[in-house]
């Protein structure tokens, strides 16, 4: 399956944050949604960094309450990877999971068109697997 078949299953909100929004802002989003990391972006278009929950946490344990106050641009991940819509769902699976990473950008054109989560790729694989199990269990029943 492709990044852009999953993408319409799941759809293209992407969720994003200015990099001079206070870290406070970040928690109050991520709070909100069923999301833990949002793109950095001025223009909802291109992609200046990515900040996750991991980040927030770090942050605040590093720092305190205090960090709260920060700029999201002082602690977001500047070199952000991303994927293409043409990618396959097995090989994001491995780069996400080989460089540890939960979410990973989707770009089109050079342009922000959606992210996808570890969970929306584990979703999928299950639901092949189940798809697999019983096209095997009919074949062993003869039907």
């Amino acid at each position: 399956m492709t990044v852009e078949r999953l993408l319409r299953i799941k759809g293209r909100e992407v969720v994003t944050i200015r990099p001079d929004a206070p870290l406070a802002d970040v928690a109050h989003k991520l709070s909100e949604g069923k999301f833990g990391a949002l793109i950095v972006s001025e223009d909802g278009r291109t992609i200046q960094g990515i900040i996750s929950e991991r980040d927030l946490v770090r942050t605040i344990a590093e720092q305190g309450a205090s960090a709260l106050d920060q700029k999201v641009a002082d602690v977001m991940t500047r070199e952000v990877v991303t994927c293409s819509v043409k990618d396959k769902s097995d090989h994001v699976m491995a780069v996400m999971s080989h460089r540890r990473f939960r979410h990973l950008p989707v770009v089109e054109n050079g342009v922000l068109c959606g992210v996808i989560s570890m969970t929306d790729l584990m979703r999928h694989r299950l639901d092949e697997v189940e798809v697999e199990a019983n096209h095997m269990r009919d074949m062993i029943a003869g039907r």
